[in-house]
């Protein structure tokens, strides 16, 4: 299959710069979408984010030329990107519980990450809703915060954004001023290769407002997958989506942010939507 070929292309491409740099807007262009989406995407199939991931085929590579060689850690830190010892000795440990340098020794064990080669998985036993939709540009209204290129490095910061205005009076303001579809309280994930990666908590409108910042959503076609629940069904259901329903829908990722819909404000017992930009597959 196209798609699955492509993700084994992209990991080929990771082996072969282990030792120099990997840019994640080249493997996002390997896969045939955003490095935003590569990211989410990675993460969903391999169930490892993809910055933990090369950091542990780079450690496991460095265990074996430190035992292999005489090389010392120093000259192995910096072959594998890490200008700093202090930063190399975190990563060694953190991946092998042992210092590099306890490893030149015999005896001491070490784990071995082998490359990753994704297959098709058959799945699918539970149906999935859903609908597609293509909608015309239109201008969201809220708060946003920039995003890392690394999305593990933003684990923590969006929860803490959404706890945030929800005790300081910011949904009950964007409620107000919700007047066109979707209609709900927006999450947008606006993660192009060209600008500043940003994340929304903003509502549909075509209302002015000095408070807050606006963006507007590109014209696009959407498949929008709709589910009740927590904020952990959310991930699952968008985890299904990626991994189950997208590498066989005919469809592939398009250039425009991911939007999660929720539409009504009860965290436990959510109702929401989850918006996947998509273009046909050509051929």
């Amino acid at each position: 299959m196209e798609w699955v070929e492509r993700l084994n292309e992209s990991i080929n491409y990771i082996e072969e710069h282990l030792t120099g740099e990997i840019d994640y807007e080249q493997l996002g262009r390997i896969a045939c979408c955003s490095a935003y989406h590569f990211q989410r995407m990675f993460t969903y199939m391999a169930d490892v984010t993809l910055s933990e991931y090369i950091r542990r085929r780079k450690m496991s590579l460095a265990a074996v030329d430190l035992q292999s060689g005489d090389e010392k850690v120093i000259d192995i830190a910096e072959k594998y990107g890490y200008h700093s010892p202090t930063a190399f000795n975190r990563a060694f440990q953190s991946v092998h519980g042992v210092a590099p340098s306890a490893v030149k020794g015999e005896g001491v064990s070490v784990k071995s990450f082998p490359p990753i080669t994704f297959t098709v998985a058959v799945k699918g036993a539970e149906e999935m809703n859903y609908r597609i939709e293509t909608k015309e540009a239109f201008r969201i209204i809220g708060v946003s915060a920039p995003l890392e290129r690394e999305l593990e490095k933003n684990f923590a910061a969006v929860p803490q954004m959404w706890e945030r205005v929800s005790t300081d009076g910011t949904i009950e303001k964007l409620a107000g001023m919700m007047d066109t579809a979707p209609m709900g309280l927006l999450g947008v994930c606006a993660c192009n290769d060209e600008e500043q990666w940003k994340y929304y908590i903003a509502v549909s409108s075509t209302k002015e407002s000095d408070e807050f910042e606006e963006y507007m959503v590109p014209a696009s076609t959407w498949a929008v997958f709709s589910g009740t629940g927590t904020n952990q069904s959310i991930q699952e259901l968008e985890q299904r989506i990626l991994t189950e329903w997208l590498p066989t829908s005919g469809y592939e990722y398009a250039d425009a942010p991911d939007i999660e819909v929720y539409l009504n404000p009860d965290p436990q017992n959510a109702q929401y939507e989850v918006w996947i930009p998509v273009t046909k597959k050509q051929g």
